[in-house]
C-alpha cells in the first residue's frame, strides 16, 4: 500500500545528525551478530536472466559497485531498530502517522536476502525486520501483518493487512530459506508457507484468481472493493515462485493476472501499455477505478502505486523470458522511450492511461522502475544506459518510497535479484 504524496508530510525529512545517531545505535545492536554463511552472496549473480535480456553497457563490475554503493547509503538512512531489542523496521514516515508499513518491511526483507554476502549483518536485519512483523498482526488474519504502525510501534490506520507488503514478506522468507537455509532460530520455510496460505486464504479473490487490496475487502461487507485490485500487487515473479507451494494454484494465479493485464493494456492503454493504480469490476468487465476509488485523485490513472508496474513486470519478464511478460513490460519501455524522445530527465510523475502527464516534475519513484522494464525492451540498449546513468547519478533523496524502489530497481538491473 502506498499513499499518495499530497499526504505525506515533511516529517519524512531528518537531519544529518539524526541519522548519525540512529547508525550508531543500528552499529551497537549489530555488534552481538555474526556473519552468516549464505548461499548466494552479492554479486555471484547466482541467479540466470533471460538470454534476450538487456545488460548496462557499464559493465557488471560498475553496476554491482553503484548497487553496492547506493545499498550503504540507503540502509544508514532507513534500517533502524524496532521497540524490541531483536527487532529492525524501515523508516518509511509517510506523513498520515504511519513511520512503518508493511510495505517498507517487505521491501527490506528483500533487500536484506539479496545483499547478503556484501553486508555482514544481512541475516541479522532480516531476522530483526521478521521479528517485528509477528509481533504486529492483521485483527483479520493473524498470519499477515498489521499494514501501519507509529514511531512507538503501535498498530495504527485500521490494524489490517496490505496484500502487497505479505506477498514481498513471503517471497523474501523463501529467499531466506535458499539463502540460509531453515534450522536456525527462524524456520524460514515454515514461514513462508505460514504467510502463502494466509495470503490464499485472505488475500486471492476465489472467483477471478486475482489478488485483493487487503484481508479488509471482504464479501458481502465490501462487494466494491472485493472485486477491486491494485496493479502493482501483480507480482508475476512471485507468483512464478509460489509454484508448487502452499496455499492455492498459483500458476492459475500467474495466468490470470496476465490476462488481465493484456485485458487493461488493449482495452484502456493501446497507444501506451500503462496500466491505472487500481481497477475495479474484475469479476465482470474490468474497468480502471474512478477518481477517488481509494486514495488519490487519480486512482484510475498511471499514478503513484502503478509505477512500481515496470519493475514488478519487468523482472518477472527478465528472469523467466516467458512471451506474455516480456510483451507487457516492452510494451511500457517503447511507449517511455518514444515519450521521452529517450531522455530520462524528460520523464513526468503520472501519466493518464492514454498518455498525458500528470505533474510536470520528475521523480525517482517512476524513473527507477522504468529501467528494469528497459531491459526486456529489444531496441532499448541506449535508452536503459541513459536511465541507469541517471538513476546512479541521482543523490539520495530522503524519500522513503523513491529510494527504496531505486535500490530494488538496481537489485534487478545489475543482476543481482533472486528467485527462490
Amino acid at each position: 500500500m502506498f499513499m499518495s504524496p499530497s499526504t505525506v508530510s515533511s516529517s519524512r525529512r531528518t537531519g544529518a545528525s539524526k541519522r548519525a545517531l540512529q547508525g550508531l545505535t543500528l552499529s551497537l545492536l549489530c555488534v552481538a551478530g555474526s556473519a552468516h554463511a549464505q548461499s548466494h552472496p552479492f554479486g555471484s549473480h547466482h541467479q540466470a536472466y533471460h538470454a534476450s535480456t538487456l545488460r548496462v553497457s557499464a559493465g557488471q563490475a560498475a553496476a554491482d559497485s553503484a548497487t553496492s554503493s547506493f545499498y550503504w547509503q540507503w540502509k544508514s538512512r532507513y534500517v533502524e531498530p524496532g521497540c524490541q531489542p531483536d527487532e529492525y523496521r524501515i523508516r518509511a514516515s509517510t506523513g498520515d502517522g504511519a513511520h512503518v508499513v508493511s510495505e517498507g518491511q517487505g521491501y527490506g526483507m528483500l533487500i536484506a536476502a539479496m545483499m547478503a554476502g556484501q553486508d555482514a549483518q544481512a541475516r541479522t536485519i532480516f531476522d530483526g525486520l521478521h521479528r517485528y512483523n509477528r509481533r504486529h498482526p492483521s485483527q483479520n488474519n493473524p498470519d499477515l501483518m498489521a499494514w501501519a504502525q507509529d514511531a512507538s510501534c503501535r498498530d495504527i490506520l485500521d490494524h489490517d493487512s496490505a496484500t502487497d507488503g505479505d506477498l514481498d514478506i513471503a517471497y523474501a522468507l523463501l529467499l531466506a530459506d535458499a539463502q540460509w537455509g531453515s534450522s536456525g532460530a527462524i524456520d524460514y520455510a515454515a514461514e513462508a508457507t505460514r504467510v502463502l496460505n494466509a495470503i490464499a486464504a485472505s488475500n486471492v479473490n476465489p472467483t477471478t484468481r486475482l489478488v485483493n487490496l487487503g484481508d479488509w475487502a471482504k464479501w458481502p461487507d465490501d462487494p466494491t472493493y472485493y472485486y477491486a485490485t491494485r496493479s502493482s500487487d501483480w507480482m508475476l515473479g512471485h507468483f512464478r515462485g509460489f509454484i508448487g507451494r502452499a496455499g492455492a494454484d498459483w500458476s492459475q494465479v500467474l495466468s490470470a493476472h496476465q490476462t488481465l493485464i493484456e485485458t487493461m493494456q488493449n482495452r484502456y492503454a493501446s497507444s501506451t501499455g500503462l496500466l491505472p493504480d487500481f481497477i475495479i469490476n474484475t469479476h465482470t468487465t474490468p474497468r480502471p477505478a474512478d477518481a477517488n476509488f481509494l486514495e488519490a485523485p487519480h486512482d484510475g490513472s498511471y499514478s503513484w502505486n502503478a509505477a512500481r508496474v515496470p519493475w514488478r513486470l519487468g523482472i518477472d519478464a527478465a528472469i523467466s523470458g516467458d512471451a506474455r511478460s516480456r510483451n507487457a513490460a516492452s510494451r511500457i519501455s517503447r511507449w517511455i522511450r518514444g515519450k521521452t524522445g529517450g531522455n530520462p530527465s524528460n520523464i513526468r510523475a503520472g501519466y493518464t492511461l492514454a498518455g498525458r502527464a500528470i505533474e510536470p516534475y520528475n521523480d525517482m519513484v517512476f524513473m527507477a522502475p522504468f529501467a528494469v522494464a528497459a531491459t526486456t525492451d529489444s531496441g532499448g540498449q541506449a535508452w536503459l544506459d541513459s536511465l541507469w546513468n541517471e538513476i546512479v547519478s541521482t543523490a539520495p533523496t530522503e524519500d522513503y518510497y523513491g529510494d527504496t524502489l531505486k535500490l530494488l530497481s538496481m537489485l534487478c538491473v545489475s543482476r543481482n535479484w533472486l528467485t527462490p
